[in-house]
């Protein structure tokens, strides 16, 4: 944490505004370093989790598309391209409950915003980004701490996300253009 307060300091003393990403496997504690920094900073964190695909947009070929899994372009529209520009905005949060989008959360950008999740660092969006740290974790932990999450979301972890994840770290060279790894 020490390095990587360091930094953040570092690029708040140089710059109006700072955009970082945290990337990484499933379980990896991009979450929990989100909020950890947020209990530091005084900062927004965005979600990935808030961007899933809406209905319309699981198809064959959506799925089939390296990260695709994921509503990049929503993302980069509502959310990274105001926030690059130091513009107030909304966005509007996928609800898994209802496979539909929440009502409009407004967004005055703060010095800090930490967008967190798997997917973050899409080459779509291109290097938008002050800091880009991605997490690590090994296949035993992942297993163990998907075990303690609910059973009905296990098959699609092993089955699905974490292949589609995989693919894209591997395929993109995602930990090759961090600046930092945990």
């Amino acid at each position: 944490m020490e390095a990587i307060n360091k930094r953040i300091d570092e690029l708040l003393a140089q710059n109006d505004i700072v955009v970082i990403a945290i990337d990484g496997k499933c379980t990896s504690g991009k979450t929990t370093l989100a909020a950890k920094l947020a209990e530091i900073y005084d900062c927004h964190v965005f979600h990935m989790d808030d961007f899933f695909l809406r209905p319309e947009q699981r198809t064959p070929e959506r799925f089939a598309e390296v990260g695709g899994n994921v509503d990049y372009e929503r993302f980069k529209e509502e959310v990274l391209t105001p926030l690059k520009a130091g513009q107030a905005f909304s966005y509007r949060p996928f609800d898994c409950s209802t496979f539909t989008l929440a009502d409009p959360v407004c967004v005055t950008p703060k010095k800090l915003n930490i967008l967190e999740g798997t997917y973050s660092h899409h080459p779509y969006f291109g290097n938008p980004y002050d800091l880009k740290i991605i997490l690590t974790v090994d296949e035993e932990t992942q297993k163990q701490r998907i075990l303690q999450r609910p059973a009905f979301l296990h098959k699609r972890f092993f089955e699905a996300w974490i292949p589609m994840e995989n693919q894209y770290f591997d395929d993109f060279k995602i930990p090759c253009q961090a600046d930092i790894i945990l």
